[in-house]
């Protein structure tokens, strides 16, 4: 029997998924392939006590920001929070929890959740703050810190071209963490440019298998922030 992934709108996507104190992985690099509209169904949704993993906090009125300022997110699990002043504001009066993780470490911890390897040891962070309370281990005379793979209870992220039964396509930088937490949640939820029947996207093109999709919502035309506009003046 065929399964219909694909839901009218981002709150009909969310129905039933969500629940108070769970954790939640958000694609997206800056406002690069953010998965805009279901962040916009969750605080919507009102859902509390949120701990959200993703590279960032968005900034204050676009990207998980918008469930800062709605005081839904308890903790971040983040590597990067520096453009967001209603994320500081929380975490500098002890009312945000945070987690840094150094970048690479961040997607190694996501890409391990999926894979299955329950933890795995880095160079990165031995020595620091980083390493306090985990565990070092030496390996052919060099230090190496554990690092704790990471799942979530529902991802949410973001593609540019999906066929109906969830085979995933990215775009350029906008892929950034999307694959990686498809593969590292219960529940997937991704919002899509294009939608396609099956058969029409190549095979060798396909990043995320649609094994991994639960639900697809549809937004053709979907806002996309630019977070620091760049410009050279033109010559004269």
């Amino acid at each position: 029997m065929a399964v219909n992934k694909v839901y009218p709108n981002a709150t009909a996507a969310m129905a039933g998924l969500l629940h108070d104190g769970m954790t939640i992985m958000s694609g997206g690099f800056g406002l690069c392939g953010i998965p805009s509209v279901l962040i916009e169904a969750i605080r919507d949704a009102g859902t509390q006590n949120l701990t959200c993993i993703s590279n960032n906090a968005g900034v204050d009125d676009a990207g998980l920001g918008l469930l800062l300022v709605t005081r839904q997110i308890k903790k971040m699990i983040s590597s990067y929070v520096g453009e967001n002043a209603t994320f500081a504001k929380q975490f500098l009066a002890g009312e945000l929890e945070i987690e840094f993780n150094p970048q690479g470490t961040l997607a190694e911890r996501i890409r391990a959740g999926g894979a299955g390897i329950p933890a795995f040891f880095t160079k990165t962070g031995v020595g620091t703050q980083i390493a306090e309370g985990k565990e070092v281990r030496e390996f052919d005379g060099v230090k190496y810190v554990m690092e704790r793979a990471l799942l979530a209870d529902l991802a949410v992220i973001h593609a540019w071209k999906a066929d109906t039964e969830g085979n995933l396509v990215y775009r350029k930088t906008a892929r950034n963490f999307n694959p990686m937490m498809a593969t590292a949640a219960k529940h997937v939820v991704v919002q899509v440019e294009h939608l396609v029947q099956p058969g029409e996207i190549d095979p060798d093109h396909i990043i995320t298998p649609g094994i991994f999709i639960n639900r697809i919502v549809h937004v053709p035309g979907v806002a996309k922030r630019i977070e620091q506009r760049t410009t050279t003046p033109r010559a004269a």
